[in-house]
């Protein structure tokens, strides 16, 4: 009987001690052992708002990242880290541990997506884009007009474009379009504000929104940046003398849909809010998003005597003080370019 009890006993002591020990070494491999091999590739997981602790170890082990989930929870457990894990998308590399990973949930290190406003573009293919990227939630429709845009952002009755700052904006997958938009305006008021504090003195500017118009024609211009402010000072000296402005841009801006791509004369000669040809003065909004340098270059621009520029066809222009001059370059790089 006694001998029975002591095997017995030697059963649990074994029982036991095989426990402790695969308990010892399975909390060990959760901190040594990648999830996935180095060789594969990297994968993504999505925590769900209000997932509980036992839904995310299970989905885990359904997608063989770890083995088990009482593991997993028991580390959790023991580090105090079950009740801290954050909703979100996580960033599984080659090499990460689950351990790693769970001290990444609950620092809430979510992946961060990028999108990138280019300057120049207009307010119409800023929303085309935002609608096309997969990790922004759209809120707004596709079909959504400017007005509810701009009310949606809390800037009602004020035209969009222009209003966006292009930079690459990093945020986590879910975010809204309203809040990267809310984002984007809320960058461009502020440079435009700190820019606007730094201008140059005696500029035929009367106010911040029409050095951001001014801006907004400059980036249309050129792309080439050590032009932009000398393009800045040749409308700036117009703008001083009276006279119009002669940017092709801000033409093609007003013709809209009806612009198929060839600037014709009777474009030039066809009157809207938009066209400088035929309008002295700036338009009545910005034509485009203008960048920081353009904003800079508005309020800022080249001294010089030069009132004409034209395309040499390479990106850059070639700039005149006389319209003779200006004429002699037109033929040169644009009437012969045609031919």
């Amino acid at each position: 009987m006694r001998r029975g009890i002591k095997t017995a006993v030697l059963g649990v002591v074994l029982l036991g001690t095989v426990g402790v020990f695969w308990l010892f070494q399975g909390l060990q491999t959760l901190q040594s052992k990648p999830m996935i091999p180095v060789d594969e590739a990297a994968e993504a997981i999505i925590v769900e708002p209000g997932s509980s602790f036992a839904v995310i170890a299970e989905s885990l082990q359904a997608k063989g990242l770890i083995d088990s989930p009482l593991l997993f929870s028991l580390h959790a457990r023991i580090n105090n880290l079950a009740q801290r894990l954050q909703a979100g998308e996580y960033a599984i590399e080659p090499g990460l541990t689950a351990a790693a990973l769970l001290r990444r949930m609950a620092a809430g290190e979510v992946i961060q997506h990028q999108f990138t406003i280019i300057e120049g573009w207009r307010f119409e293919t800023l929303m085309a884009e935002i609608h096309a990227h997969p990790a922004i939630e759209k809120t707004l429709s596709a079909q959504a007009s400017a007005a509810e845009v701009m009310a949606a952002i809390d800037r009602s009755g004020i035209h969009p474009e222009g209003r966006f700052l292009p930079e690459t904006y990093s945020f986590p997958r879910g975010t809204s379009d309203v809040a990267l938009l809310r984002r984007a305006n809320r960058a461009l008021e502020a440079a435009l504000a700190e820019i606007w504090a730094e201008r140059a003195a005696g500029l035929p500017l009367d106010s911040p929104e029409e050095a951001l118009i001014l801006a907004s024609i400059i980036e249309k211009e050129t792309g080439y940046a050590a032009e932009r402010a000398r393009i800045a000072g040749v409308f700036i000296r117009r703008l001083e003398r009276g006279m119009r402005l002669q940017t092709d841009p801000t033409v093609i801006y007003g013709l809209g849909d009806a612009f198929d791509g060839d600037l014709k004369r009777i474009h030039l000669r066809t009157d809207t809010p938009y066209n400088t040809y035929t309008r002295h003065g700036l338009p009545p909004t910005p034509i485009a998003l203008p960048g920081v340098a353009a904003l800079r270059a508005a309020v800022n621009p080249a001294e010089g005597k030069s009132l004409f520029f034209v395309s040499r066809g390479d990106g850059r222009h070639v700039f005149s003080e006389t319209y003779d001059e200006h004429r002699a370059a037109v033929r040169r790089y644009q009437l012969q370019a045609g031919e």
